[in-house]
């Protein structure tokens, strides 16, 4: 009888609690809207990715549906239900007290799952209660199993500083989002403030929203495709056609002998 072979890999939680310990390592993190975006931003080399999207049964849900799917990390917040974007005004809030109950339904899970998800507590009440509020809700996030801290609508780089500043040694993460309310810094400016994770949400979806607009004005204006280097060859192996080659060659099989 054959010996049953056994693999453990590690999971993405573990790689990423990995790069968090690293003193020299800030992670790099550009948003993804599809498949085929988080395809491309794998194909140029990005360690990490970021995508967007209550109460505290669905939050544990969704952990736990987050940790089968092998996701690294999740963020909770502090605003009501009906949110909105971070870089907007008038954000509503839930209480302190609903607040932490979302971190701690996260932790639970984690701890009943035996997983090791990393735990990111976000909050936005930097326009509504102040700074100082703001540290207090991160820091009690951190005391009830939060792993990284996330201050939505940084106004300043001091400020910036001065959340990683306090926090420390929780990791801290910053939100980079070009025509915001926060200061426009690189990779390099954050490490420099303390900051160990930085995500880029909305970088794919601006530039398909212009690239795809162009495209369309031009057919609309000319009634012809625009010129390009990009074959459908490209996009399908973008999707996965050489993985899907050799798996099939692998098994046996003969779907792609004559070539594709």
């Amino acid at each position: 009888m054959a010996a049953i072979r056994t693999i453990t890999p590690m999971t993405a939680a573990a790689r990423l609690r990995g790069y968090l310990a690293d003193p020299s390592k800030t992670l790099m993190c550009p948003g993804v809207y599809d498949g085929l975006s988080a395809r491309m931003a794998l194909r140029e080399g990005f360690d990490c990715l970021y995508m967007t999207g209550s109460g505290a049964v669905m939050v544990g849900r969704t952990v736990a549906q987050y940790m089968q799917a092998g996701v690294a990390a999740l963020h909770l917040e502090d605003q009501v239900q009906n949110k909105r974007c971070g870089h907007l005004r008038n954000k509503e809030l839930v209480s302190e007290e609903i607040y932490l109950s979302r971190i701690r339904a996260a932790v639970n899970m984690r701890e009943k799952l035996l997983g090791d998800i990393v735990i990111i507590a976000r909050t936005d009440a930097l326009q509504s209660l102040g700074f100082e509020a703001c540290i207090e809700r991160l820091q009690k996030a951190v005391g009830v199993g939060a792993d990284v801290v996330f201050l939505e609508g940084v106004e300043t780089k001091e400020q910036a500083a001065e959340l990683c500043r306090r926090l420390h040694p929780t990791p801290a993460l910053y939100n980079a989002v070009s025509g915001g309310v926060s200061p426009n810094i690189s990779v390099a400016e954050a490490r420099e403030l303390g900051f160990k994770i930085v995500i880029f949400p909305s970088v794919s979806t601006r530039q398909v929203v212009e690239g795809l607009s162009q495209v369309l004005r031009d057919l609309k204006e000319n009634g012809a495709l625009p010129k390009t280097s990009t074959t459908p060859k490209n996009v399908f192996e973008l999707c996965g056609l050489q993985e899907a080659i050799d798996f099939d060659t692998a098994a046996g099989g003969s779907m792609y002998t004559n070539g594709v």
